[in-house]
């Protein structure tokens, strides 16, 4: 039985192929995508080089560094090495003009700024930025590089546009290491935070944007969400379950007439969530998952937060979220964010915002499996930055072609046809059912 099923399988597989000639008309496609990016090239050779290598990544390739790529197009790997890991081209233009793009594309006014750091795992000591930290990757303390990246999520699509490389304490303070690497002098040491900040004021006002998000570690400190409050950006960051807050709807002790007064205790968030009764919970439909409806419970909250200095931050507003297993027996898991949103914002909104952080996770991991973006075999500062640029590019060609593919009409400068994606000049598909549905007949689709 098993070896029918894998005969049967791999029937339907070969039935599933893709022809050709789809691919043949994808790579006119790229290299019209490319050429706003490879105006600031003035010589051939690298505009060759850029295509080529964005072609690269986004090929079969199981490891997707310079050398594999420029064996697969049959060139010598000097040149393109030295594109990538030495060639003194500025790469900030091009997500520049990523930015503009994905703002006009998929900018909408209740868009969704998120903040995110990965980890890239490293052996040696050599690469640019390693160092023993936090690897999310690894989920303990390794040796690694760390990135924060700037992604955008509308309704239309999400997409990453912006990265900054994390530079520990240890390597902006060693001048020989800095060298060795080709930091550029200028680089100092800023916070995970910090770079964030730098992020969001070079490219916000081209993102349409109501809203900046971002995991537990974007809003475990006060002095990010109060300095994001101050420049008027409305936020709902996640924080960890020990973040203490003052429930401001709560009743105040009652004064016993001596002493000060007393006001309303700290908690932790995850210890006041947990005393709430049942009712307190609003239950909403998020979404059809994969698995059948993602069905949340959702509490808000007005609330104080806690300073690093131990005193009383700006009112926020706490929100809640848990989510049960498909039985709606158990709580599995539970997020908690802080907003300065206004307390009236409705729950579904703020679930929105929240959801739309997790998008950020989806984007890495579609630029880290389809795009190449941990495929990186180089140590330099500029190595760096430059494959980096290249696979983000790289995941917007394969977001605006997915977009193109989701519409009717998928034909390239062709007049409107919506039965023209049935219209191939391959040989006829042959569809088949299953083989114990033996009252239906075999159906061709023909040209």
């Amino acid at each position: 039985m098993e070896a029918t099923y894998e005969t049967r399988k791999q029937e339907l597989l070969d039935e599933c192929k893709v022809a050709p000639q789809v691919f043949d008309r994808v790579m006119p496609r790229l290299e019209r995508f490319m050429e706003p990016f490879l105006a600031p090239f003035v010589r051939k050779e690298q505009v060759n080089h850029a295509l080529m290598f964005v072609q690269g990544l986004l090929s079969d390739l199981k490891k997707k560094n310079t050398e594999s790529i420029a064996y697969r197009f049959g060139q010598d790997r000097m040149p393109l090495q030295w594109f990538v890991g030495k060639s003194d081209w500025d790469d900030e233009p091009f997500r520049d003009k990523l930015v503009e793009q994905v703002g006009q594309e998929l900018g909408r006014n209740d868009g969704v700024i998120v903040f995110d750091p990965s980890a890239f795992a490293k052996s040696g000591k050599g690469s640019v930025g390693v160092a023993r930290q936090w690897c999310g990757r690894l989920g303990k303390i390794d040796n690694c590089q760390v990135a924060v990246y700037m992604g955008y999520v509308s309704a239309e699509e999400h997409a990453l546009v912006d990265m900054r490389l994390y530079m520990p304490k240890e390597w902006t303070k060693d001048k020989k290491r800095r060298e060795k690497a080709g930091v550029p002098k200028a680089i100092r040491f800023r916070t995970r935070h910090q770079l964030c900040l730098e992020m969001l004021k070079r490219h916000g006002a081209k993102l349409p944007h109501g809203w900046i998000t971002g995991d537990d570690e974007m809003g475990r400190p006060y002095t990010f969400r109060r300095r994001l409050d101050r420049l008027g950006e409305r936020y709902l960051l996640a924080v960890p379950s020990n973040t203490s807050i003052r429930d401001m709807e709560a009743d105040v002790p009652p004064y016993s007439g001596r002493g000060r007064r007393p006001k309303r205790p700290w908690q932790r968030v995850d210890q006041w969530a947990a005393s709430l009764p049942r009712q307190a919970w609003t239950t909403i439909d998020v979404r059809d998952g994969a698995k059948g409806p993602l069905v949340i419970e959702i509490v808000k909250r007005s609330v104080l937060g806690r300073t690093h200095r131990r005193q009383e931050g700006h009112p926020e507003v706490l929100v809640v979220i848990r989510y049960r297993d498909r039985d709606n027996r158990r709580v599995i898991k539970t997020d908690y964010h802080l907003s300065n949103a206004s307390h009236e914002t409705e729950l579904a909104e703020f679930a929105r915002v929240a959801k739309a952080e997790h998008r950020i996770e989806e984007c890495i991991q579609r630029c880290k499996s389809e795009a190449g973006l941990a495929d990186y075999e180089v140590r330099n500062w500029k190595g760096w930055h430059h494959h980096q640029t290249l696979s983000l590019l790289a995941t917007w060609f394969l977001v605006t072609e997915a977009r193109r593919g989701k519409k009717m009409d998928s034909g390239d400068h062709c007049p409107r046809d919506p039965r023209r994606h049935l219209q191939h000049p391959s040989t006829p598909t042959r569809m088949r059912y299953s083989l114990s549905n033996t009252t239906r007949t075999p159906t061709t689709i023909t040209t």
